[in-house]
């Protein structure tokens, strides 16, 4: 039997409802399952993210360590071993996908150094530009078919705006709202065809190990893949280790680092903040995120 953390009970049955409290009671045994089919032992305590069990463990074949995830298979996750492929395929800088089971979104991982999270790095410019690396890496690989795109996530936005902004209590922030939605019909006509990761904060970014021949490597893991422009891809390493004053350089880096262009990379990630704002406002927020609020008002000139 494997302990399934309190902290991923608690998000699954918070987020998704009877579908996650029916994935936590299927979990013992897909564990036990793709423990015996894929010839594994584990290898130390299960760690865990905001969706997924993640089990240490070591093939038997050859006594390879990796990492068994279990997840449930959605349209999120279904993109996840795609973009890990492409990006394998390239040596682009992410984790290593060993094996894959499409019913039901489980995978067999490179193992990563989980005591080393690029989060851990103290110094802040050394981190940002790490993530920069790695994230200009990862971009620079085209996505895909199949995947989500940011083409429709575009429409989505603009078609929920008008909702969102009569959902906030705060004048300003529903002008702050209703600009964020005209920078991105600004560059909605070009949505990009890059392989984005959509989600690479410092907690996804893991030191690689030696026995995979990566002692010396960052390493991205945990995608939530979609076709489109990079520029929209920046937003989690400006709210993540939140810091106002950091939020100009932090973008100037980085859209140096990846070749963007300014304007449009701005764009785009007023337009994260704009897809965040909304998805708080459909769960009943009458407030903006005060983090997501501010990284807007800088970007749109205001801070």
């Amino acid at each position: 039997m494997i302990d399934i953390p309190d902290a991923l009970i608690a998000t699954r049955s918070k987020y998704s409802g009877e579908t996650g409290r029916a994935f936590l009671a299927a979990l013992p045994g897909l564990a036990d399952r793709f423990l015996g089919e894929w010839g594994l032992r584990p290898d130390g305590a299960a760690m865990h993210g905001m969706c997924a069990l993640v089990l240490p463990v070591v093939r038997a074949s050859d006594g390879r360590r990796a990492a068994l995830k279990l997840q449930a298979a959605d349209e999120e996750t279904a993109g996840e071993p795609v973009a890990l492929r492409a990006w394998g395929e390239a040596g682009a800088g992410a984790v290593g996908l060993l094996g894959h089971d499409a019913g039901t979104g489980t995978m067999l991982l490179e193992r990563l150094d989980e005591r080393r999270p690029l989060s851990a790095v103290a110094d802040e410019r050394t981190a940002v530009e790490v993530l920069a690396g790695l994230l200009a890496r990862l971009t620079s690989v085209p996505a895909p078919d199949g995947l989500r795109r940011l083409g429709d996530a575009v429409e989505r936005m603009l078609d929920g705006v008008e909702r969102a902004v009569a959902g906030l209590a705060d004048a300003e922030e529903r002008r702050l709202l209703v600009d964020c939605a005209a920078a991105v019909r600004e560059v909605a006509g070009e949505p990009g065809d890059r392989l984005l990761h959509w989600d690479l904060h410092y907690d996804n970014v893991l030191a690689g190990r030696a026995e995979e021949g990566r002692a010396h490597e960052w390493v991205a893991l945990d995608p939530k893949p979609l076709a489109g422009d990079p520029g929209f891809d920046l937003m989690p390493a400006l709210h993540n280790r939140f810091d106002a004053s950091t939020v100009r350089w932090r973008f100037d880096l980085m859209t140096e680092a990846l070749g963007l262009d300014r304007e449009r990379a701005r764009a785009w990630t007023l337009g994260r903040a704009l897809q965040n704002s909304i998805w708080d406002v459909t769960d009943g927020e009458s407030r903006l995120g005060p983090e997501q609020a501010e990284i807007a008002r800088q970007l749109l000139g205001r801070g």
